[in-house]
């Protein structure tokens, strides 16, 4: 007696997934596309606030402390932007940088770029 070629379990439900439309049935049902959504000036999201600084002090787990330039000591706590790790751009005291921050949190940021 031979045992018929062992195709592994069965997967249960119709045998046909997928593929072209059936020929001899309805044609399946194709949602119509969808309108683009509305702009709203209240959800759109925020923008990141560009602004320049100096590294004044080194802390520890890659944070710094970076004084604002144009404002009259303004200090923020900023974290590198994954780039700059990713690129192992180092970091000293007095180095110029660019920094984002959002206009929900200002006192914490991220550095994004290295001027000098």
């Amino acid at each position: 007696m031979s045992r018929p070629p062992n195709r592994g379990p069965s997967r249960g439900g119709p045998a046909r997934r997928g593929g072209p439309p059936r020929r001899n049935g309805p044609p399946r049902f194709i949602p119509p596309p969808r309108p683009p959504e509305p702009v709203d000036a209240g959800k759109q999201k925020e923008e990141a606030i560009e602004l320049e600084g100096t590294i004044a002090a080194v802390l520890a787990g890659t944070m710094f402390r970076v004084k604002l330039r144009n404002s009259s000591g303004h200090e923020v706590l900023a974290h590198i932007s994954g780039k700059m790790r990713k690129k192992f751009i180092r970091l000293v005291i007095g180095d110029a940088v660019k920094i984002e921050m959002s206009p929900y949190d200002m006192d914490k940021a991220r550095i994004v770029y290295r001027i000098g």
